[in-house]
């Protein structure tokens, strides 16, 4: 399972709205943690407990290998198993996932990649009601989505009862169209929505300082 820069991208992005509300944090919960970089980003600037669920046995192992060497092992517990069938009582502070964003499209031929970008089991419809549930009242979400799946995540919001705090849409350059959503959402209605806009590189195809900003306690080069 690759690092990419969008997730990457989204750990720092989540990990920085956290430390802005001020507020009292006590768990999270990392949905298809993958290897553990989203939990172990969150963990550098946030002192709280952190569930990291995974599907995939060889990704956990790897996670919790990671978890184990890194100065947060205290903070982070990673778990082998589909969220699905994850049983706890918590109400987390704040919920993260970069879910799979393929629903519906073509598979590869290797399993644990389809596991991994598919659906295979864990669908944006089956991850609200998740969420519903295991979400504090004063919680807060945060997804990483493809653009196209705006109108789906749209739609759920409203099913759900939910409320869109921010929408940033990331754009591979500044000449590109965007291609990812960096989401915010909550049980609570604002009655407004932050709406705003990020390159990952400029015209020149260097790093944005918008990008450097959030990266550059994660990036060493930056």
């Amino acid at each position: 399972m690759k690092v990419t820069t969008d997730a990457c991208l989204f750990g720092a992005w989540v990990s920085t709205e956290i430390q802005k509300t001020g507020e009292r944090k006590e768990s999270a919960l990392d949905i298809g943690c993958g290897t553990g970089l989203l939990s172990l980003m969150l963990a550098q600037k946030n002192n709280i407990a952190i569930d990291a669920v995974e599907i995939d046995s060889n990704a956990a192992e790897q996670a919790k290998e990671n978890v184990s060497v890194s100065p947060w092992h205290d903070q982070i517990h990673v778990h082998h198993t589909d969220v699905l069938a994850f049983r706890t009582t918590k109400q987390y502070d704040r919920i993260l996932s970069n879910p799979p964003f393929y629903e519906g499209e073509l598979r590869s031929a290797r399993q644990q990649k389809n596991t991994a970008h598919h659906d295979e089991g864990l669908t944006l419809n089956l991850l609200f009601p998740f969420i519903q549930k295991h979400l504090a009242d004063n919680g807060i979400f945060f997804l990483l989505l493809p653009t196209k799946r705006e109108k789906d995540f749209e739609n759920l919001l409203v099913q759900f009862g939910f409320s869109l705090y921010k929408k940033i849409a990331v754009r591979q350059t500044v000449k590109h169209e965007p291609f990812r959503l960096l989401l915010e959402v909550g049980k609570k209605q604002t009655g407004s929505t932050v709406l705003a806009d990020m390159s990952i590189k400029n015209e020149n195809n260097e790093y944005t300082p918008e990008f450097v900003e959030l990266l550059k306690d994660y990036y060493l080069y930056l």
